[in-house]
């Protein structure tokens, strides 16, 4: 992916989450019931982020950092499961999980950085 700020590929990463709910939803099944799961995880991840920005000390932009993370950890989770119960085909969701991956990595870097500088 280009270089791009982690807001931005965040907010990428939600839209292309928002994509998979409508999938999931057309498809049925399990599938259409995790559907809100994955949602509710993979969309937080860039708001969570965008409050870290806005947050009123060092000890909160690293809590709303923390959340983030904790979110991509569990879209990380559900990605996982739709590859491992075939409700996703391998094709459409390596890319996701490779992605979901590295952003789980920038983030925890952020923390990292951030609670060396606290």
């Amino acid at each position: 992916m280009r270089n791009i700020n982690i807001q931005e590929r965040t907010f990428t990463f939600a839209r292309r989450i928002v994509k998979l709910y409508t999938f999931l939803v057309k498809q049925g099944g399990a599938g259409r019931v995790l559907a809100s799961q994955i949602l509710r995880s993979g969309t937080s991840i860039a708001a969570n982020l965008e409050e870290a920005d806005a947050g009123e000390s060092k000890a909160d932009f690293i809590h709303k950092c923390n959340i983030a993370l904790k979110e991509a950890r569990e879209t990380h989770s559900w990605l996982r499961l739709f590859e491992a119960e075939q409700i996703i085909s391998p094709k459409r969701i390596t890319d996701l999980i490779q992605e979901c991956n590295e952003i789980v990595a920038i983030v925890t870097t952020i923390i990292k950085n951030a609670k060396q500088k606290a």
